[in-house]
């Protein structure tokens, strides 16, 4: 088993150059049984390339660095690409998962990161460098997370649009 750790080490130094890894959250939960207690670890984790493709995932272990590892893992694995424009979205959307609901809207350059916690990780790793959002509704940051990454997956390219319904980027701009 030694000679198969030592084999993966090296691979997961390369993937940690070429992406960018956020934790949002770590959870500690309890299991109350017969003889006392046993403590676990929930870790929310997002990954991304800093050109528009991220991924979120979750782990859970007895331990905080395994837990951390999974949802590292998971995340790499759930990876998409949002279509960018500049650093930014290319029009206002608004992304919901249970309670929460995210409102993200395009942000003229310099204008910055104007995001809560959960929201700015991902945009963090995802390479957008201007945005102006607002969280309501519930703060827990998986839906937080899970919210913004649908709405992100909702923003449409111009040429998507066009596309759609038969007509050219100009007609569809102008």
């Amino acid at each position: 088993m030694a000679k198969q750790q030592t084999k993966r080490a090296p691979a997961a130094e390369e993937r940690d150059d070429s992406f960018r890894e956020k934790m949002v959250a770590i959870n500690r939960v309890t299991k109350v049984v017969k003889g006392g207690r046993i403590l676990g670890f929930a870790a929310l984790t997002v990954v991304g390339d800093g050109d528009g493709t991220v991924g979120m995932g979750k782990g859970k272990s007895r331990e905080v660095p395994v837990a951390v590892q999974k949802a590292m893992d998971e995340a790499r694995r759930k990876m998409a690409k949002v279509s960018l424009k500049n650093g930014t979205l290319h029009h206002a959307v608004i992304g919901k998962h249970g309670a929460a609901t995210v409102l993200m809207q395009p942000a003229p350059t310099g204008t910055g990161i104007i995001a809560g916690g959960p929201m700015r990780a991902v945009f963090e790793v995802m390479g957008v460098t201007d945005i102006i959002c607002k969280s309501q509704g519930s703060s827990n940051p998986y839906n937080v997370v899970r919210a913004t990454l649908n709405g992100l997956f909702a923003v449409r390219t111009p040429a998507q649009i066009a596309a759609k319904r038969g007509k050219t980027v100009e007609e569809v701009m102008g």
